[in-house]
């Protein structure tokens, strides 16, 4: 295999990373959408909806960045969970700031995986993915923008 292979077979494994996690933190919005309450319950409920709506649209994306580099993507729920470094939270009473912290951490490790990602797409001199990426990263800065102003 070329160093160029190596690359390429790089950016394939972090994109499909990169596509567990978006999975995993769409599924965590979701659930944060559906069990917030307390004071700020309709401004939050509208919030993580928007930002679910937003993460999912990307899980297309990225799956077929994959496949344009000859790669195959995530093919289940059990795929997914191996490979996200976003962590499960099944605890549907939490309040609603511990949900808004949750969140943002997560939103901003993304942000950090995206930053790998872009860097792995020049090191394989993938132009196309390394471009796409600066519209990824900063719709995650804002999520996470948002979520950190809500905790001041």
């Amino acid at each position: 295999m070329t160093s160029k292979d190596n690359s390429k077979a790089a950016l394939i494994d972090s994109l499909n990373g990169l596509l567990a996690d978006t999975f995993a933190l769409y599924l965590k919005t979701k659930n944060f959408h559906w069990h917030v309450r307390g004071p700020q319950f309709h401004d939050l409920h509208l919030l993580f909806d928007t930002h679910a709506t937003e993460i999912f649209g990307l899980t297309d994306l990225i799956a077929e960045r994959v496949r344009k580099l000859g790669g195959t993507t995530m093919t289940s729920i059990g795929s997914i969970a191996a490979k996200t470094k976003v962590a499960d939270e099944d605890d549907t009473s939490l309040d609603a700031m511990a949900m808004v912290k949750q969140l943002f951490e997560d939103n901003t490790a993304f942000i950090a995986t995206l930053k790998a990602v872009k860097e792995l797409a020049g090191e394989a001199g993938d132009n196309a993915t390394d471009g796409i990426i600066d519209d990824w990263t900063d719709q995650a800065e804002q999520r996470a923008w948002f979520l950190r102003e809500i905790m001041a």
